[in-house]
């Protein structure tokens, strides 16, 4: 059907309403109205559509809060939905009147130009993992909290752990229990701090036995058994990687996956002139972040550790060889940035950029040129 023939929807959805402005075909204003953003309403907002259209319908809206419920109610009821990356839609030098009819109008006009780019919405058993992951990071980021107020609140109190290097180990534990203070409140409070990060261990244990099980599953047991022959990378970063992305072949080439990942130089060039600056820290942070803390362990000697050689096991040759020239080629990296005096911070982060080459090598068949274009996935 030609794009003349095609009736645009915009959609600014908020937890509780949905403004609508739709451009019918041979029709310069837009129609527009207000919807409560309900089970019923959706559903009833999609047969209207259906009904006052000459033809195919195509709606959008951006992806934030709501996440993707509301275009596969859409869907389910035959209307075509897509979810927009909010960064990426165009805005105009000097406007300065924001409202919900506006958003709704521009949504509509921008995608029948063409102008608006799609996420790649995931299926709901990726959403659901990809939950569980982020959930994981929730958990990690409380437990960190939780160990800086008890160390924070020991350093006050002049108690210094000094029998290991490494804190939080088991003999930093046993420490820990030991320890009394004189005043009630004082004894109340540490007891309070410790019986947190308890908690917050177990429940990060929990999780990661959950990861695991399901990183050992259909579909994604062999891209998760893959990422674990690399160095850094073990089941909670695999199962990680795979349900952010969930398949790599949306990616024309590992520099689009590099880019989305925001790990690429920001550049300001105009005429004989360029700048680049420090990476563009678009994308998706967690990813980014899995990858730098993986990168950091290619600082050493690329020699196999008996983990990673046990993680090797019945895995395809192939893929062995990638992550052993992935070893090499970041150590020599690491290893010429740094007698160059280079900050170990951007260091790691090029060997991150670098590694995500090998990962979608990986992860890409051999008919990745083929494949469509690149969405972005929020």
């Amino acid at each position: 059907m030609s794009a003349n023939g095609i009736t645009w929807v915009g959609l600014d959805a908020h937890k509780k309403s949905i403004n609508v402005a739709v451009l019918l075909p041979g029709r310069a204003e837009p129609l527009c109205w207000q919807e409560a953003n309900e089970e019923t309403a959706v559903r009833r907002l999609a047969r209207r559509l259906i009904r006052e259209a000459p033809g195919e319908v195509r709606g959008c809206y951006e992806a934030g809060p709501l996440g993707y419920a509301l275009q596969r109610e859409l869907g389910a009821q035959g209307v075509v939905c897509e979810v927009v990356a909010p960064s990426l839609i165009p805005i105009r030098p000097g406007e300065r009147i924001k409202t919900d009819w506006r958003d709704a109008r521009k949504l509509a006009e921008l995608l029948r130009a063409g102008l608006l780019t799609e996420v790649q919405p995931p299926n709901e058993a990726d959403e659901a993992l990809r939950d569980l992951c982020r959930g994981r990071d929730s958990v990690r980021q409380d437990l960190m909290r939780a160990r800086h107020r008890l160390s924070k609140f020991l350093l006050r109190r002049g108690h210094r752990y000094h029998d290991t290097q490494r804190h939080w180990g088991v003999r930093h534990m046993k420490w820990l229990r030991l320890l009394r203070f004189e005043h009630a409140a004082a004894q109340a409070i540490f007891d309070h701090y410790l019986l947190a990060i308890d908690h917050l261990d177990e429940r990060l244990r929990q999780v990661d036995v959950h990861l695991g099980a399901f990183g050992a599953e259909e579909p994604y047991r062999q891209s998760v058994a893959w990422l674990r022959c690399f160095r850094g990378i073990d089941t909670v970063t695999a199962v990680s990687l795979v349900a952010e992305l969930h398949d790599f072949r949306r990616f024309r080439s590992a520099r689009a996956l590099m880019a989305y990942l925001g790990l690429v130089p920001s550049e300001h060039s105009s005429g004989e002139q360029r700048h680049q600056g420090s990476i563009t820290r678009a994308g998706n942070r967690h990813v980014r972040r899995l990858l730098v803390e993986a990168a950091w362990h290619h600082r050493h000697r690329p020699v196999p550790s008996q983990p990673l050689r046990k993680r090797r096991e019945g895995q395809p040759a192939d893929v062995i060889a990638i992550a052993d020239r992935a070893q090499e080629r970041l150590h020599a990296r690491f290893m010429r940035m740094t007698h160059r005096g280079i900050h170990y911070n951007k260091t790691v982060v090029a060997m991150a950029r670098e590694l995500v080459g090998y990962l979608w090598a990986t992860l890409t068949p051999r008919e990745a040129e083929s494949a469509p274009p690149a969405t972005i996935q929020s």
